[in-house]
């Protein structure tokens, strides 16, 4: 090619690069993208809690809700896991996360933090950044902005070089520093206000064209842009009349607990906040979550917080539909979308038309055009209000917002839900018979089991790594490289008083195995949290106290020390002690005679000697594993079996229901830690729940009396592609289990349930290869109850069941257009019917 040729080429090139270029700016009213005035919903989607092959359908799920950006953040600890020594490969590869963001036409928003909360361990910070000599973290402290400028710098780099930013032709449009510090800065006094002006300062000067927000932040540094989290954010006023008014989570669930209920939302209570944010000058709206997933590993925080993340999202744990959230919350993004010229360039008026009923007329000047919101936040009344005057009556239900397109057609109710609801069974793949043997223990398909023994000659004998005269703080000594610490200490006595004595033990958590003279002498747990407030704040320490026997001469004492996650938030939260320090160990003897051990010599190791030969990983080769006389109910024991690969695309899941404490691994990857013997208080639940009047994370809770956690997710890309070839489970359990129940399951939908107005389409949709086997429920007219308890009422078209059976019936979809004539019927005048049906899917 000739000179001239190439120097076209290039010019041509440049000239695509530069038209690729994404200029973004914002008002009071608008985010503007490229000149284009724009309301953006987005949603939460954590890289880590996912896996890459999982990444293009919940993004493309998110696309299809209505979604136009998603937000994630960025978890320092998992990316820099030891200094200067950084890890983005697999699903830490937040990059080609952006690119499918990107590919989808998608919006990206970064969040750096780099402190992130999300009931990640330790709120993301990596444990070597704590254990920095002379560093205090979150404030004015040189050697830690040091370290989070490096970082954040990095990430920053990372995010130029793959040309990610907007400015670049990239999808990213917005970028965070800091996270919740507004929350808790009033406890580090003038040097917290300083580090937050040097946040600000430090972002600015990454040199990035894109806006910076700061969440929680009131007093958020210029060009910072202050936002709100939380379950309502209506009346959350910037503090600036420039900025726009931004929601950077709307908590669409809570997080749960071991030993806590399962958090529930309501869709209509969610598209009511939501609604209502936009009504009253909302620009952006996020939900946290849009898809939770799951805590991999040991990246649970809390402390005691599950190894599942389902958050109650529009997007389950596995990447299904939670419906009707997700359907509801679609229909909302589409009035909205009609709805965004008037948010973003009309002259908004709003008006009280009575007591708790609102009325906003956005109106176009220059056109004349308009739209009208009807908010009623009462939380009893159902109300009857028109727009204008001489103008139609519009029904707006107890605590929900109407979308009134040009003043005169209702588009839209957030308390009229036209969407099917699902409910999710598990149950084990037909073809998957073979995965099981008849074997020992009660059950009439059980796994073939081996085990093997934690190897504990060292530390029950006292031998560990290395020594200090003092209780040492668990995260210190660790850096979180396991949740296990051994103390061990000998004594040697020759003092009668003793020889039956109690060993009694102050500790900081947050669980405890004690063994005196190589015997285990009991454990022991914190305090178990009920799982309906936040952890923040809770004291984890407890009291062991258990008889002893002890020898004449040398006895060792080997205290196994456990974490269940690290604090993630509060002021101060990162020195928080764990373990033994800031305890004592003593011995009382009969009189109260008693030894005091604190200060003794004290010999240390870190974590399991399983963990560090491997036994999770199949192919170590480390363990010496046995067929022959599986024990049960035997602490300390690792397990390991076979199983083939699930046919079909459904999500697999693990039900490991009879296991008591541990952790789990599929052909060597980790699905979390395990704990189905915490149990949910058996008192709370709402069966029948009110969406109506505010929410917060202890309303509606549901699953009471039951394992806080029994299934655990294993993405399929764990698993083998061969179906014929297998597959390797190991689990370490900690305490008393038993592994003669565990199965292997898939998680699709059983019943839909649908329930809409007239005027409205109504479709039914089954998961993977099921189809719409049995109608058990139909009724066009006024129909009472909900899905699993519905009922004729008043009136209803005859026809009702016998018409969606010809729709539906053996159909993986349906869809049925809700009106008098489907069902032939058309003599109940104005009355506005709604059509509700159950069906099961096989």
């Amino acid at each position: 090619m000739s000179f001239g040729g190439s120097l076209g080429l290039f010019l041509l090139c440049s000239c695509l690069a530069v038209a690729a270029a994404i200029k973004i700016e914002y008002d009071a009213k608008a985010i503007i993208i490229d000149g284009q005035r724009k309301v953006i919903n987005a949603g939460s989607i954590h890289y880590p809690r996912s896996t890459p092959e999982m990444w293009p359908d919940l993004i493309q799920k998110a696309k299809d809700g209505g979604l136009d950006a998603i937000d994630t953040y960025i978890f320092w600890d998992v990316h820099e896991p030891q200094r200067r020594e950084y890890n983005f490969a697999g699903n830490l590869d937040f990059v080609k996360f952006f690119k499918i963001i990107q590919d989808a036409g998608l919006y990206g928003i970064l969040r750096i933090g780099p402190y992130v909360c999300a009931e990640w361990n330790y709120g993301g910070f990596p444990l070597w950044l704590h254990n920095t000599p002379g560093i205090e973290l979150r404030t004015n402290n040189e050697i830690y902005k040091n370290e989070m400028q490096i970082f954040t710098t990095k990430i920053i780099n990372m995010c130029k070089e793959a040309k990610l930013f907007a400015s670049q032709g990239g999808p990213i449009i917005l970028a965070q520093i800091e996270n919740e510090y507004g929350n808790i800065m009033e406890k580090y006094g003038e040097a917290g206000k300083e580090y937050i002006k040097w946040c600000a300062k430090m972002a600015v000067a990454q040199n990035i064209s894109e806006p910076w927000i700061m969440c929680q932040q009131s007093d958020a540094p210029s060009p910072m842009i202050d936002t709100c989290n939380g379950f309502y954010c209506d009346q959350f006023k910037p503090n600036s009349p420039k900025s726009p008014k931004m929601w950077t989570e709307n908590w669409t669930g809570w997080f749960k607990l071991w030993g806590g209920k399962d958090p529930y939302r309501s869709a209509e209570d969610l598209a009511f906040s939501v609604a209502r944010f936009f009504q009253l000058g909302g620009v952006l709206n996020n939900y946290y979550m849009y898809h939770g997933g799951t805590n991999f590993g040991r990246t649970a925080g809390g402390p005691y917080i599950v190894t599942s993340y389902d958050y109650h999202a529009p997007l389950d744990e596995y990447g299904n539909l939670n419906q009707p959230k997700w359907g509801h919350l679609k229909q909302l993004h589409a009035a909205i979308k009609q709805a965004e010229q008037f948010f973003t360039s009309a002259t908004a008026e709003t008006k009280n038309l009575m007591k708790n009923v609102a009325m906003t007329k956005f109106t176009i000047n220059a056109t004349g055009e308009k739209f009208c919101m009807l908010s009623n936040v009462d939380n009893l009344s159902n109300v009857r209000a028109r727009v204008e005057e001489g103008g139609d009556e519009f029904f707006v239900p107890a605590w929900s917002v109407t979308f009134v397109q040009n003043c005169s057609k209702e588009v839209y109710n957030t308390a009229k839900v036209n969407t099917q609801s699902s409910v999710m069974v598990k149950k084990q793949n037909d073809e998957d018979e073979g995965n099981y043997n008849n074997g020992v223990g009660g059950g009439a398909k059980t796994l073939s089991w081996m085990w093997t023994a934690e190897p504990m000659e060292d530390t029950l004998n006292g031998r560990g790594t290395f020594k200090a005269s003092q209780l040492l703080d668990q995260k210190d000594a660790t850096f979180d490289t396991s949740d296990y610490l051994w103390y061990m200490t000998t004594i040697d006595t020759k003092n009668a008083s003793l020889s039956n004595a109690t060993l009694r033990v102050i500790t900081n958590g947050h669980a405890l195995h004690a063994y005196v003279n190589g015997k285990l002498i009991g454990s022991r747990f914190s305090k178990q949290a009920d799982g309906q407030q936040t952890v923040n704040g809770d004291d984890y320490s407890f009291i062991f106290e258990k008889p002893v026997s002890l020898i004449s001469g040398y006895n060792v004492i080997s205290l196994l020390s456990a974490t269940i996650g690290l604090a993630n938030y509060g002021a101060f939260y990162d020195t928080k002690p764990t373990g033994l320090v800031g305890g004592s160990v003593t011995l009382i003897g009969n009189g109260n005679a008693t030894i005091d051990l604190t200060t003794n010599q004290w010999s240390y190791k870190v974590g399991l000697n399983g963990e560090s030969k491997q036994f999770h990983d199949p192919n170590s080769g480390n363990a010496n594993w046995s067929s022959s006389n599986v024990p049960q109910n035997i602490p300390m024991t690792w397990y390991k079996t076979t199983f083939k690969t699930a046919s079909g695309k459904e999500p697999v899941v693990v039900d490991l229901l009879g296991m008591g404490k541990g952790h789990a691994w599929v052909n060597g990857n980790s699905i979390g830690r395990y704990w189905p013997t915490q149990i949910a208080e058996n008192k709370g639940c709402d069966a029948q729940c009110n969406y109506r009047g505010s929410y917060s994370d202890g309303k509606c809770r549901t699953n009471c009396g039951n394992p806080s956690q029994r299934w655990y997710h294993v993405p399929r890309s764990y698993l083998n592609t061969d179906q014929n070839g297998d597959n390797t489970l190991i689990l370490f359990e900690e305490v008393e289990g038993a592994p003669w129940n565990v199965s292997f399951q898939v998680v699709t939908v059983g019943t839909v349930c649908g329930n809409a107005y007239e005027g409205n389409n109504l479709e039914l949709h089954c998961q993977g290869d099921g189809r719409i086997s049995e109608i058990q429920f139909a009724s066009f007219g006024d129909p009472q109850g909900t899905c699993g308890s519905f009922k004729i009422g008043n009136y209803e078209a005859t026809q009702s069941i016998a018409v969606v059976e010809r729709l539906c019936i053996g159909r993986p979809s349906c869809g049925v257009n809700v009106s008098q004539s489907t069902f032939g019927f058309n003599s109940w005048g104005n009355l506005t019917s709604r059509l509700a049906v159950q069906a099961v899917c096989k």
